[in-house]
C-alpha cells in the first residue's frame, strides 16, 4: 500500500459505479484495488482496519461494483432528456446527427414549444412524436408537434385506442436515419403501453410499464397486475443487464435505471406474480387530477380545446 502513495489522491467522485468503504480519515476505493491487485485476494477497509477478504466475498457484499458497463452511445446518436415539471413527464429527443432526423417520445402539450424549437435549434428534422401509450396525467403534445414541426408524424400502439399518423406493434422497427427502435408491447398498465428498445444504443424506454424502483399503477384505463408483471419480465427484464432503461414520469429526481438494478432493487417487481398483485390492489393511490381531461384529449391525439 505505502507503494501507492496517498489513498486519498485515488478518491474520485462518487457515481452509481464506484463504491466507497472506510472510516472518516482513510477511504480506499474499491474498485481501483480489484483491478490493481488482480488476484484473488482484496483489501477492504472496514471501521478503519484492513481486513484481506476473497474476491468472492467482494462480489458477494459489494455486487454493485462488479456490474456490467453501460454501453457508451455512439457518435452518431444524439440523445436529450427533457422534463416537464407539471406532470412529471420526461420527454426524450433522439436523433441521427449525419442525416438529421429525429423522434420525440412521450412530448406534453404545454412543451410543444420547447421541444420544436430545440428540434429546429439543432437543424434537425422531426420524423415522429411518439407515445409510449395514452397517458392519463397529461396531453399529449404529438398533435401540436405536427403543426409546429410540418412533415413530422405522430405514432402511438394501435392497441391504445387513440388516433394518430401510424399506429405500431409488437416487433416493428421504428427507423430515423440509421437508427433504429424495436417496439415491444408492454400491456398491464394501459392495454396500449408499449417499450422501445434501440439495442445499438443499449437502451430502451419504457414509458408507465416500469418506473425507477417502481412501476405504473393498474387501478384504471384497463390496467391488469398479472399482465403487468409479466409485460416488465418477459419484455423488459429480458433484455441484457446494462441496458439502461428510461422511464416516461419520476416523482423523486432520478433520471434512468437499468435492467441489473431493476432486478435487483425494484420493491415491487422483485417479489412473486402473486406478491405483486396484492402489493398493487393494496396501493390506495387517488384518483388521476388530470384525467377527465387527458384521455378524451389524448384519444384524439392531444388536438382538441382546453376548458
Amino acid at each position: 500500500l505505502k507503494s501507492l502513495g496517498r489513498l486519498n489522491s485515488f478518491r474520485q467522485a462518487s457515481t452509481d459505479r464506484s463504491f466507497y468503504a472506510g472510516s472518516d480519515d482513510l477511504r480506499v476505493n474499491i474498485q481501483f484495488l480489484a483491478g490493481w491487485f488482480s488476484t484473488v485476494r482484496l483489501i477492504k477497509v472496514c471501521f478503519g482496519r484492513f481486513i484481506l477478504v476473497s474476491a468472492g466475498s467482494v462480489m458477494r457484499h459489494h455486487h454493485c461494483i462488479m456490474s456490467p458497463k453501460t454501453i457508451p452511445f455512439s457518435e452518431d446518436f444524439l440523445f436529450r432528456q427533457l422534463f416537464d415539471t407539471q406532470s412529471s413527464t420526461y420527454t426524450y429527443l433522439l436523433a441521427d446527427v449525419t442525416n438529421k432526423e429525429a423522434v420525440l417520445i412521450d412530448p406534453v402539450l404545454e412543451k410543444a414549444e420547447r421541444d420544436a424549437q430545440l428540434v429546429k435549434d439543432l437543424g434537425l428534422n422531426l420524423k415522429y412524436a411518439m407515445n409510449t401509450h395514452m397517458h392519463a396525467d397529461h396531453v399529449t403534445g404529438s398533435g401540436v408537434l405536427k403543426k409546429l414541426v410540418p412533415g413530422s408524424r405522430s405514432l402511438i400502439s394501435r392497441c391504445s385506442g387513440a388516433k394518430a399518423d401510424i399506429y405500431v406493434e409488437e416487433g416493428q422497427d421504428i427507423e430515423f436515419g440509421r437508427h433504429r427502435l424495436e417496439v415491444r408491447a408492454t400491456p398491464g398498465h394501459t392495454n396500449g403501453c408499449v417499450t422501445y428498445v434501440c439495442h445499438e444504443q443499449g437502451l430502451a424506454f419504457t414509458g408507465d410499464a416500469l418506473l425507477i424502483r417502481g412501476c405504473g399503477r393498474t387501478d384504471f384505463q384497463e390496467g391488469d397486475s398479472k399482465t403487468l408483471y409479466e409485460s416488465v419480465h418477459k419484455k423488459i427484464f429480458s433484455l441484457p443487464d446494462n441496458f439502461k432503461l428510461y422511464p416516461a414520469h419520476d416523482y423523486k429526481g432520478q433520471t434512468s435505471t437499468t435492467v441489473a438494478e431493476e432486478k435487483q432493487y425494484n420493491p415491487r417487481l422483485t417479489k412473486s406474480c402473486e406478491e405483486f398483485v396484492k402489493i398493487m390492489e393494496n396501493l390506495n393511490l387517488p384518483y388521476p387530477k388530470m384525467i377527465d381531461v387527458a384521455l378524451p384529449a389524448n384519444k384524439v391525439c392531444g388536438l382538441h380545446d382546453l376548458p
